[in-house]
Formats: C-alpha cells, structure tokens, sequence
C-alpha cells in the first residue's frame, strides 16, 4: 500500500523543490513526489540530487529515489568468459552519440505491450533536448547498417545517470554497456546509476548500494552541473572490446 501523502510539485515551482530524499516512501520504494514538469533545470537538480522521474501515460510526472540504489563502478563490468569469446568474432561496431532520437525510440518500442512505457512523448521530448544542450547521451550498436540495440542517459560530473537500453540483437544492450564502461573508465568516472536492482544488471557487476551512500558520491563526483565532452568519433569495432 502507498504511503501517503506525498509532495505535490506545481511547474512553477522552483527546481529544487523536492523533500529531501530520505523521506522518499518505503513502499512503494523510493517514490519521493509527483507533479510538476520536465524543465532542463528539473531535470538536471533531480537527476544531480539522487532523483529521477518514472512514470506512464495518464499518471502525473512521478519522482523517485528508491533505497538501496543499483550502480556500476564502470572499471567493475562484468565480462563472462562466453561473452569475452563472442566479443573476439562479433561483427558490430559502437558510436556515439550518432542516433539518440533512434535509441529513445528503440527503448520505448521494447517496452510497447509491457504494461505500457514509462518513455512517453513527453519524456522523449525533454531528453532530446538535454541531448541538444549536451547532457544526455547515446550509445548506438549497428550491424552493419542497421542500429541493433544502445542505450542513453546523462552525464553530469563524474556520475552516468543511465536511463534505458534495449537490443534487436543477441548481446547488443550488452556490447553497449561494455563500450560505456571503458569510455568512462577511461575517464575516470565514480559510478554509471543503474536506478533500480534487477537481476540482470547484477550479472554485469552492478551492486545495490545504500542510498545514502550514494548520495555522498554524488555530493563528491557532481557537485556542480558540469557537461562531458570526451565521448570519441567514428566507429569502435565491438571485437577490440574484448580483454587482452
């Protein structure tokens, strides 16, 4: 049964009008507040303060911080010995921030008869222009010239908030993850922000960890709203993936 009552958010308010995470629900786990909207500076103070929206079609605008929260250290990536001899003969290649509007489209069309998706028009809306204005990010997987599979989200300061992925493909979600791990590795990133646990994700290395340990990295790793720009051009073969 919820918990109530919940904060209310008017569009007018101030972006940092949220409670305080640590009065988010028990059960329903982490559900902090609802209302209000999808502005950019929302947007980025939810995401930069442990909070995320998830919501669907005919709901109001609902904000979360469950407790435990699923991360990824990136250098932590989990490759299984049948992946890493897959990765040795597989044929796709990785880009960059090549086709965001395609990978939000892909996420939400795997979603479609699921009880519905959370990637309404509105949420696609916003994210395309944070993506516009250099906060949210693709990783696009093709097989030749067809997209297979990616995943997105925003990276503010050292943290990846990651939001959805998807595949067409055997291993293609996977292939995306991998090669956003070693970007941010590379980059010396804290954490990719796996939101909810599930059991996949933990198979990958993801750990569920305390919220408020987690909201101690944050404080740490983005204390200001600072773009990444470090992505590379051109195509990464997913077979140079593979460990040495």
């Amino acid at each position: 049964m919820m918990e109530l009552p919940i904060r209310y958010l008017s569009s007018v308010d101030v972006p940092d009008a949220f409670p305080v995470i640590d009065n988010a629900c028990r059960e329903p786990n982490g559900l902090l507040a609802a209302g209000g909207d999808l502005s950019r500076e929302r947007l980025l103070y939810a995401y930069q303060h442990g909070i995320f929206p998830w919501y669907e079609d005919g709901q109001p605008i609902l904000w979360w911080s469950p407790d435990p929260r699923c991360v990824l250290e990136p250098q932590h990536f989990h490759v299984a010995r049948r992946f890493e001899r897959w990765l040795r003969g597989a044929s796709f290649v990785i880009t960059f921030n090549r086709a965001f509007d395609a990978i939000v489209d892909g996420c939400a069309a795997q979603r479609m008869g699921q009880h519905g998706t959370w990637i309404t028009a509105e949420i696609r809306a916003a994210y395309n222009d944070l993506n516009r204005d250099g906060w949210a990010h693709s990783v696009e997987v093709w097989h030749g010239d067809s997209l297979v599979g990616g995943l997105y989200g925003l990276a503010i300061g050292k943290i990846f908030f990651g939001e959805s992925m998807f595949s067409r493909e055997n291993n293609a979600s996977k292939c995306a993850m991998l090669a956003l791990c070693r970007e941010l590795t590379r980059h010396e990133f804290n954490l990719i922000d796996c939101q909810v646990v599930s059991p996949h994700l933990l198979t990958l290395g993801a750990v569920a960890m305390p919220r408020a340990a987690f909201r101690e990295i944050l404080e740490n790793a983005c204390p200001e709203q600072t773009r990444f720009t470090g992505w590379p051009g051109g195509e990464v073969a997913v077979a140079s993936l593979a460990p040495d």
